[in-house]
Parts: C-alpha cells; structure tokens; sequence
C-alpha cells in the first residue's frame, strides 16, 4: 500500500483518488496519519485535484493543534490504497536496512573485542596489584618461665644466655624476674615469633641447652597475633 511519491503528480492522483471517497486518511477524525501525509506534500494540490485540494486544506487548518491529534504516526508507505509500491521509501529502507545491518554487526563485534579487552587488562592488573601485595605473616606472642637451678644462679647471665639466642623470625621483648619461693626467682620473658619460622618446642630446646643457668622452661602465655 502507499501513495507513492506525493511530490509528483502521480502521487497526487493517487492521493485525489483514495479522498474521493474518504474525509480522512484513517478513520472519521483528523489524526496523526493525516499530519504524516500532509507533511510529505510539498504544498497544496491543484484546483482540478478537488478531493486532494479539500482535504489539504482542511488538514491545513489543524497544524498549530497537530500535535494534540489522536494516533501514532507511521512511515508515509503505510497509509494509502493497496497495490501501489511506495518506491521512494522502499528504496532507502532497503539501504539503511543493509547499513544497519553492516553497522550493527561490526558494532557488536567491536563492542564484543572491546570489552573482552577491557576486562583481561582490569584481571591482569588486578593480579599484578595482589602479586606486590605482602603476604599476611602468621605471628604469635609468647610469654616464657625461665626457672633458674637455685636461688645462687646468677639471674642477669640466664637473661644473657636467652636473649643470645638469634633467629629468624624471632624477637624478644621486655623481661621481669618474679618470686618462685624459697629465695629462688624466675626470668619472665615475651618474645614475638613467626609461626612459619619458630615454634616454642625449639625456644625450650635452645634455652634448656644453657644447662649452667636453666633448670627448665614453661609456656606461661600464648597468644596469635
């Protein structure tokens, strides 16, 4: 269906024809499809097109409510009889649809690459940001009890003989001496170790081995950090 090409004048005739019979282009009303129609002519219709010539005008006198009018407007070749091929609109529609087509793909599948693109970057930074990232170092606080032979051992050299003792993953904190009984006094001592690096079984080994000073070691506390 369509009128065909309304800016000639077998467009118009076409049109004269199909309002020889009708007030307006759909229904019994002014209505968008009239505008849509209306605006396709390039200006009123001549004087021997009396039925194109009445409806133009009084289409005419509508433009400043046009808007108000009822209906959606539709592409021109949807109005008008069946049977005539609206050549002028069937043509570009075939164009756009073979660009939209081409543009429509291309664009996807650049939009595809694009954002495939995107996120490898963002994972690979992301990785390399955790790569620098230092490792969470399990650490534990340990309160020892360094018990002395009797109350004649010199207690600064079992303080001296503990703290001797180096490793890695391992550094000792502040120290008290307190009261066993009988005169005898202990070495408390804190110390900060790496759980990987040093356990407390070989802090008793190594502090045990001053077998001159030590008489034995206890865990008095321990705590993760």
């Amino acid at each position: 269906m369509g009128f065909g090409d309304l800016k000639t004048a077998a467009g118009l005739k076409v049109l004269n024809d199909f309002l020889a019979s009708k007030s307006y282009i759909e229904g019994y009303v002014p209505s968008q499809a009239d505008i849509a129609v209306f605006d396709a002519l390039s200006g009123a219709p001549s004087a021997d097109l009396s039925h194109a010539l009445r409806w133009y005008n009084h289409i005419k006198s509508y433009q400043k409510e046009k808007g108000s009018l009822p209906g959606v407007k539709k592409p021109l070749g949807q109005y008008g009889p069946a049977g005539v091929e609206d050549t002028t609109a069937a043509a570009p529609a075939v164009a756009d649809e073979d660009d939209d087509d081409i543009d429509l793909f291309g664009s996807d599948e650049e939009e595809d690459e694009e954002t495939k693109k995107i996120k490898e970057e963002r994972l690979a930074a992301y990785n390399a940001k955790k790569s620098k990232k230092p490792a969470l170092i399990a650490k534990s606080s340990i309160l020892l009890d360094v018990k002395p032979w009797d109350d004649e051992t010199e207690m600064a050299k079992l303080e001296e003989c503990v703290r001797s003792i180096q490793l890695d993953g391992l550094v000792w904190g502040q120290s008290k001496l307190l009261p066993v009984g009988y005169g005898i006094k202990k070495l408390q001592i804190a110390c900060v170790v790496e759980d990987d690096k040093v356990g407390t079984d070989q802090l008793e080994e190594l502090i045990t081995a001053f077998e001159d000073y030590v008489q034995s070691m206890d865990v008095a506390a321990f705590n993760k950090i």
